[in-house]
């Protein structure tokens, strides 16, 4: 997989923009059916992103549960709850995660390797577990 890890998200956590902890911002993923992004992507777009037209995905995604901020070792790392598109009918090849609360600032772009799909059923993504060298955001 090639994630992304956009330019300006690493230097807005140096500025204090994106607070992951219990409580802090919000934050949303929305699933794509090919890659809008790149490393100087900023925020949010809607350009191929999963369409919400008879798929039961709502446009712009869904809001993130349970995040929070930890530390393993010398490691820090953000966790989310996986997140379940319910009842959807769709494919999707990518996701971003973005600050919901902050101007819709892009913070990570995940590549799933390839097509993914439901028909009529649930759509789960699965975040790793929150460890130094597993979690979906870690700073060591």
């Amino acid at each position: 997989m090639a994630n992304i890890i956009p330019t300006a998200f690493k230097t807005e956590l140096l500025s204090g923009t994106h607070n992951f902890a219990n409580g802090g911002n919000s934050f949303k993923l929305a699933l794509y059916t090919s890659n809008p992004y790149s490393a100087s992507s900023t925020a949010y777009a809607t350009t191929n992103e999963v369409s919400s037209s008879g798929t039961s995905y709502p446009a712009g995604g869904q809001a993130l549960d349970s995040q929070a901020v930890a530390a393993t070792s010398t490691t820090g790392h953000v966790d989310f709850a996986d997140e379940t598109f319910a009842s959807v009918t769709l494919t999707a090849a990518f996701a971003a995660i973005y600050n919901d609360t902050n101007s819709d600032k892009l913070c990570l772009v995940l590549d799933f390797g390839g097509n993914k799909t439901a028909t009529n059923g649930d759509f789960v993504v699965q975040f790793p577990t929150a460890n130094a060298s597993d979690a979906i955001i870690r700073i060591a």
